[in-house]
């Protein structure tokens, strides 16, 4: 009986990164992904989100069993009940997920092995464009503020590696770039 062993680096399958990265260059189509979420208004300033299924590696997934739900509120301020955070604040957390994710996968992959990683994120909004008092403002973050801070052993070089590797976040490049967006309302 063959043994056989596994490389892990910051709680990833090494041997299983470099499969996929193979897979996707033999097969660039297997990249491709479509996300999906449902959004349900329930009152006042309180919604909810179900996400359950997606494409990716040329077929639909059904590796989950069950949903997630997210739901999202606002403070008292906004005229919410804090049941949740709000819309601005999951944008912040998704910016945050998406550079840390990128960061140790990478990481990873290029065998920097990391002891601890913490992203700092603020957002600064002027809530006239939200509001739509003012048409110079815009309707969104007009700055968003990262500090990452990782701890590990590695030099100084593996530490300006890891910093350039954020330019694969594909939710900094949705921040910085936004995509078109497509919105067609109908009525029920």
């Amino acid at each position: 009986m063959h043994a056989t062993t596994t490389t892990t680096i910051n709680g990833l399958d090494v041997d299983q990164i470099s499969g996929t990265v193979d897979a996707v260059t033999a097969n660039p189509a297997l990249a491709r992904f479509q996300f999906r979420a449902r959004h349900e208004w329930i009152d006042g300033s309180h919604s909810r989100t179900t996400i359950k299924d997606f494409y990716g590696v040329g077929q639909e997934d059904a590796s989950r069993t069950a949903p997630f739900t997210v739901d999202a509120d606002e403070p008292p301020v906004l005229l919410g009940e804090n049941r949740a955070p709000n819309a601005s604040e999951y944008v912040l957390h998704a910016l945050a997920a998406c550079l840390t994710g990128t960061i140790v996968f990478h990481a990873a992959a290029r065998g920097i092995a990391l002891e601890g990683l913490e992203v700092g994120i603020h957002g600064d909004l002027d809530a006239q464009g939200v509001l739509g008092l003012n048409d110079s403002v815009r309707p969104g973050y007009e700055q968003i503020r990262v500090t990452i801070t990782a701890t590990g052993d590695f030099d100084d070089d593996q530490l300006a590696e890891l910093a350039s590797l954020t330019r694969y976040s594909p939710v900094r490049d949705l921040v910085s770039n936004p995509v078109p967006l497509a919105i067609d309302l109908a009525r029920a």
